[in-house]
């Protein structure tokens, strides 16, 4: 196996630790290399903390008094940042230590680097190399990717049907309809998705919490579409325990990057779209502004066939029960290419994507 490749699968590795903990962030990893071996390795692990590069540069001063840069080769799986944010340069730090060669996965598409980090490198005379398994990269940070490239979130479309193909009961109520083991891998992927939207009649009917209590992670933002701002306060939705946007036609407020709140009512905020055929994109170009890179969309019908006849989605993860309720919610119909099945207990899940 070609070295680089071995040692870029390793900061692949590492860096699908930070899922679900850095974002907007993409997800880093790093192996710095001497005499093939690795001397040092880290990752990206929390928003706002130290990336990759700086784990993995002290991670050799612990272990070797940090005396070996200008004989080893880093691995990054992101080109490293050349601009100061939460933290300083990563390359800056790469080139005070001497490090004599950089393999990279990806150029990072950030307009403050996009191939500033690279230039930076090489000007100082270390040789990188780049576009290593930039595939596999490409696919771990693929909310990343595309929400820099599109300004709009990665939408993935999650619901459940009966065998007959209803999602809800007669009037839209609420029917148990996939198992145990389905909800806790729901709640997982909740983990893991900075936002997770519901519509009108499911907050109404369900009332829903839309977090992960079922699994260990960050709860996500909960956006749930009130045009006439009608749902009632009582609702688990709106019980301040994590942030919540009310997408609407008449109240718009402003949400604080810095301290993480929004200015009423504490983890409220309201998103106001303009009534039209693109209220579906008038949303998704508001969330994104406020830094969301993914959104789960967990229905109803009305709202999954909304963002499907807008073709603003990128994935769909179907459920199929073998329970029949004989009349109902008719469940949307799935679109895209079919990449995979697997059965969970006795649900039958199928992922598409779209093209």
């Amino acid at each position: 196996m070609n070295k680089d490749i071995q040692w870029m699968q390793r900061a692949l590795q590492l860096a699908e630790y930070g899922r679900g903990h850095v974002s907007p962030n993409p997800m880093v990893g790093c192996v710095i290399v001497r005499n093939d071996r690795i001397i040092g390795e880290g990752w990206h692990r929390q928003y706002g903390g130290p990336h990759a590069e700086v784990r993995a540069v002290e991670d050799v001063e612990k272990r070797h008094n940090g005396h070996l840069f200008s004989e080893s080769t880093a691995y990054v799986t992101l080109e490293p940042c050349s601009h100061t944010g939460k933290t300083p340069p990563c390359a800056d730090l790469l080139v005070r230590k001497g490090i004599k060669k950089v393999v990279v996965c990806n150029g990072d598409p950030n307009p403050l680097v996009s191939g500033r980090g690279i230039e930076r490198l090489r000007t100082a005379g270390i040789e990188v190399v780049g576009d290593v398994l930039a595939g596999e990269g490409e696919k771990l940070n693929k909310r990343f990717f595309f929400s820099f490239r599109k300004k709009l979130p990665y939408v993935i479309l999650k619901w459940a049907e009966t065998a007959d193909g209803y999602i809800a009961a007669e009037n839209g109520q609420p029917v148990q309809i996939s198992g145990v083991f389905s909800g806790v891998r729901v709640h997982k992927w909740r983990s893991v998705e900075d936002a997770i939207l519901v519509g009108y009649n499911t907050a109404r009917n369900d009332d829903p919490k839309l977090d992960v209590r079922h699994w260990k992670g960050r709860n996500p933002v909960r956006v749930v579409l009130d045009r006439h701002l009608r749902l009632p306060e009582s609702l688990h939705l709106f019980d301040t325990s994590q942030p919540t946007f009310a997408v609407n036609y008449d109240r718009q407020t402003t949400f604080d990057n810095n301290s993480g709140r929004y200015s009423e009512r504490g983890s409220i905020g309201y998103i106001k779209v303009n009534p039209g055929e693109d209220e579906i994109l008038q949303l998704l170009q508001q969330l994104f502004k406020r830094g969301i890179q993914s959104i789960l969309v967990e229905g109803g019908a009305e709202v999954l066939s909304a963002f499907l006849k807008a073709g603003l989605w990128n994935e769909i993860r179907r459920c199929q029960s073998i329970k029949t309720i004989g009349s109902g919610v008719k469940a949307p119909l799935s679109e895209g290419v079919l990449t995979g099945s697997e059965l969970i207990q006795e649900d039958f899940w199928t992922y598409y994507v779209n093209t």
